[in-house]
């Protein structure tokens, strides 16, 4: 699993994604459970994204819940985090490549 992952989040994807992630909305009643890991997150988001699978085939071995993964999508694609992600890698051109991939399959899951 870790070289999936490493394929599809780069250590170099990740410190440019990093800055560019949102803040977690507030928790206003407090306590609950600790946040989830934002790598693994990303790792399994950009997984559904580029292998075209439903968010329900999301595998278990990613170690995301698909309710959570699916929320994080969206509050991402709301702060347009894959099109900053796509501008903030575009000096590396393999890099910018994949995020631009990244990018455009968001968009068509986001207009669904």
């Amino acid at each position: 699993m870790d070289a999936l992952a490493q394929r599809l989040v780069p250590d170099e994807m990740w410190a440019a994604a990093r800055p560019l992630l949102p803040a977690p909305p507030p928790r206003p009643q407090g306590g609950g459970r600790a946040a989830a890991d934002a790598r693994g997150v990303m790792v399994a988001v950009v997984y559904v994204l580029t292998s075209g699978c439903a968010w329900q085939h999301l595998p278990p071995s990613f170690g995301v819940s698909v309710p959570t993964a699916h929320r994080w999508f969206t509050r991402w694609s709301e702060a347009n985090l894959w099109q900053s992600l796509s501008e903030a890698t575009s000096p590396t051109p393999a890099l910018a490549a994949w995020t631009r991939t990244i990018h455009e399959c968001a968009a068509r899951r986001v207009h669904r």
